[in-house]
């Protein structure tokens, strides 16, 4: 199982350079991927996934970067289709985009966006992200984009429940949040991607806050590995254990 870690979060008195050093530490104690999850107005502030990501793809030339994840319906499509091509002119091959219907009502109030539709619109918006990315326009609007990105990146989904089955059908990966979900509905849902063919999955958004045992740690690592997880991801907190201890815990 490979590890990752989730960019963040910018405490207030940090440099401006927060997010790249970050990325260079994480990278240069061996994290595979780098991830950036998405949320507005909720009385703190995250940098932007497609910003944030910018900095760790410069920083870090050689990992693996990804959304954890974007919420598919905020956007235009063809929006969101601009912002991933130009950041995969900066990083190459190395994006995966993981989309989320969105969960947090806050979130859609800013954007001026309805939180009732937004099933609905994540599908409008994911089928014309498929569009663009598969013939450069959405409809008589072309993005034109450069030939090195045509096609776009992977698509991962994140979700639960019934969801589940259509990331295996419909996505590239699965992304399966452990920030409210308990390892045994984890490992369960696990089983109902793999049952509907489901490639490649990652648990993300594993929690390392002050106080944490590293040995209960690696003992729930240990079983996101043992149920065939592809990747976990960790966010680590302010006062957590460091990324060289955690990164330890896995071979």
């Amino acid at each position: 199982m490979r590890l990752g870690a989730l960019l963040g979060p910018v405490l207030p008195n940090a440099g401006a350079n927060f997010l790249a050093e970050q990325a260079r530490t994480l990278a240069g104690e061996g994290f595979a991927s780098l991830w950036s999850a998405q949320a507005i107005g909720r009385g703190f502030m995250l940098t932007d996934p497609f910003v944030a990501l910018t900095a760790a793809a410069t920083a870090a030339e050689t990992v693996e970067i990804g959304t954890a994840v974007v919420q598919a319906p905020l956007y235009h499509p063809l929006d969101l289709a601009h912002r991933v091509f130009s950041l995969q002119q900066i990083c190459g091959n190395r994006l995966i985009l993981g989309l989320g219907v969105g969960s947090t009502a806050k979130d859609f109030a800013a954007f001026g966006r309805s939180f009732d539709d937004r099933f609905a619109r994540f599908a409008s918006v994911v089928a014309g992200l498929k569009e663009v990315f598969t013939t450069g326009a959405r409809g008589d609007n072309a993005l034109s984009p450069w030939p090195a990105v045509a096609g776009g990146p992977p698509l991962f989904l994140g979700t639960w429940k019934k969801g589940v089955v259509r990331a295996a059908h419909e996505f590239d990966g699965w992304i399966a949040s452990s920030m409210h979900s308990p390892a045994d509905q984890l490992v369960s849902g696990l089983e109902t991607y793999r049952q509907a063919g489901g490639k490649r999955a990652v648990v993300s958004t594993i929690q390392a806050p002050p106080g944490t045992d590293l040995g209960e740690f690696k003992a729930r690592l240990d079983r996101f590995a043992d149920a065939g997880f592809d990747d976990a991801v960790v966010l680590f907190l302010p006062g957590g254990p460091t990324p060289a201890q955690v990164r330890q815990l896995v071979g």
